[in-house]
């Protein structure tokens, strides 16, 4: 959590942070400052001391939303800077920086962070090292990164902002299955829109487009709709020109975020319109039997590797690959169990096999639950998830309820009709 902020930068030694880019999409920046229309901000924090963020002077209001200590660019004229720099834009940058720095009383180990573009930030910051050598910039992986371990654990202002873009995602799932099951079915089992068309994937993905829009969500990660074999692949995002079918598997993964860069749902339901063969049947029911094995048995403070593994002895009791005894398969069970959910939709903790002891089920920790089979040529694949919060209590909840109906019964459509 943010009050674990200056902790955490005891333990990896850091005596500031500087986080670089626009406040929103951006979540290091976004964490900190809680978003906004702010562009090409700076954000210096040092430890023990509240962060300091500088920007143009056009979006001082907007950057006063934040409730941080906001200070203008102005007061290091860039003219005067550039005069300096002998024209050069990137050093220039970089004099501005180091008399932020100077200004700050800012010295020693500085931990980078941010999403900001790539080279205009290399020219900057390497400018910056050679003219101001009592500084020593850090860079971390980002999957155990200063801001992933803050980030791991959440307050319940955040959660309450999860569990309504659970709210805004089950409500469109719910919309998207209402729109499939009412379709016409046409020849060779095709849906069909209103005007007697076939009914294609990408028209499906469009609806679900809009509706999450309206709703105040956008899919900035993208989502999976997928039918057949490319619900086979787990991150195939469907082929638009795929036509809806009945009897075909359908894995539906969606993660919205809200607009502006902020809190993350993710979600996935595997649907089989009209009917299901015995096939697919069987394999849907040993997912929703590993799925329900894993959260009956989900306990504070766990590993969260400890229910990977649980996963795996499960699926290769039914005769599945999985990644501890086919590292490399491309079918049967193929990733990991989950993961934390946040301003990132991958975050801390993680449940793959070789992550680290302190991935736990502790209090704060959003999380998804996810297993799934994948048979690409067979033309199936299978997953189950919902997101849960370990809550301050101890218990473990799920943050948004939505039915774990595999086959959808069509509304116009009739068996053998």
């Amino acid at each position: 959590m943010k009050s674990d902020f200056d902790v955490l930068m005891q333990s990896k030694k850091l005596d500031a942070v500087l986080v670089l880019g626009n406040a929103e999409n951006n979540p290091p920046m976004t964490y900190l400052t809680g978003g906004g229309h702010v562009s090409a901000a700076t954000l210096i924090k040092k430890r023990g001391e509240p962060a300091v963020l500088f920007c143009n002077g056009m979006e001082r209001d907007e950057a006063a939303k934040s409730g941080l200590k906001v200070r203008l660019y102005d007061e290091f004229p860039w003219q005067e800077l550039l005069k300096k720099a002998g024209g050069d834009m990137a050093l220039m940058s970089a004099l501005r920086l180091k008399a932020i720095f100077i200004d700050l009383g800012v010295s020693g180990r500085v931990g980078l962070y941010g999403h900001t573009d790539l080279s205009s930030s290399f020219a900057t910051l390497s400018n910056f090292q050679k003219i101001m050598p009592s500084v020593e910039l850090i860079g971390e992986t980002r999957e155990n990164s200063l801001f992933m371990f803050a980030m791991e654990t959440k307050d319940e202002a955040e959660v309450a902002r999860i569990r309504q873009m659970g709210q805004v995602t089950t409500e469109v799932v719910r919309l998207t299955a209402e729109f499939l099951t009412g379709c016409a079915v046409g020849a060779d089992e095709v849906l069909l829109n209103e005007n007697g068309t076939a009914l294609k994937l990408g028209e499906v993905k469009a609806r679900i487009n809009l509706w999450l829009a309206e709703r105040g969500a956008v899919p900035s990660e993208g989502f999976i709709f997928s039918i057949g074999r490319d619900a086979g692949v787990p991150h195939s995002q469907g082929n638009p020109d795929d036509l809806m079918r009945l009897g075909q598997t359908i894995v539906f993964d969606i993660y919205p975020q809200e607009q502006g860069g902020g809190y993350f749902y993710d979600f996935t339901r595997t649907w089989s319109l009209g009917y299901a063969t015995p096939e697919t049947k069987k394999l849907y029911d040993q997912v929703q039997n590993v799925y329900n094995r894993v959260v009956e048995n989900l306990d504070l403070n766990a590993k969260f590797k400890d229910y990977q593994a649980l996963t795996c002895d499960l699926f290769e009791k039914d005769g599945h690959p999985t990644p501890r005894t086919h590292p490399a398969s491309l079918e049967g069970y193929i990733h990991s169990l989950g993961h934390g959910v946040g301003l990132n939709i991958h975050e801390r903790p993680w449940s793959g096999l070789t992550s680290s002891d302190d991935n736990l089920l502790k209090p704060g920790v959003v999380m998804t639950i996810e297993p799934g089979l994948y048979y690409p040529e067979q033309g199936m694949g299978f997953r189950i998830e919902d997101t849960y919060w370990v809550r301050p209590d101890g218990k473990i909840e799920l943050l948004a309820e939505y039915s774990y109906d595999f086959v959808l019964t069509m509304k116009n459509w009739t068996s053998g009709k």
